[in-house]
């Protein structure tokens, strides 16, 4: 069953390639912003989703999780590939964009934190 969460890496990637890429047009930068960020989130997000379902079988609750813990490596691969240099030169809007988008994501986890039942934070 860890080909489920495969697919669901894959579709995250690409959307959130997409969803970059068309950011970076929207913005005026001929580069992708934020797409690894996007489907990292995306990925968070569809998750979470499933298991507030309770779709996950243990089987496919599995592919899911260890897709979930191997993101990170994937995620530092993924940005090495965008050129940061091309984003910086299209102006400060992305700098700012950045800054706001790591605001944003700072000021989210005592949300999502806020959302564990005791058993599940290890208490």
């Amino acid at each position: 069953m860890v080909i489920y969460g495969v697919a669901i890496l894959a579709l995250c990637t690409v959307v959130g390639a997409a969803l970059g890429d068309l950011l970076g047009l929207a913005i005026g930068v001929k580069a992708n912003v934020g797409g690894v960020g996007i489907a990292m989130l995306l990925l968070v997000a569809i998750r979470w989703w499933l298991v507030k379902a309770g779709t996950l079988t243990p089987g496919f609750k599995f592919g899911v999780e260890f897709w979930s813990l191997m993101y990170i490596p994937i995620v530092v691969a993924m940005a090495a590939q965008q050129n940061v240099v091309a984003a910086v030169k299209g102006g400060p809007v992305v700098l700012v964009a950045g800054v706001v988008a790591v605001a944003l994501s700072f000021a989210c986890v005592p949300l999502l934190a806020g959302r564990k039942k005791p058993d599940e934070a290890g208490q």
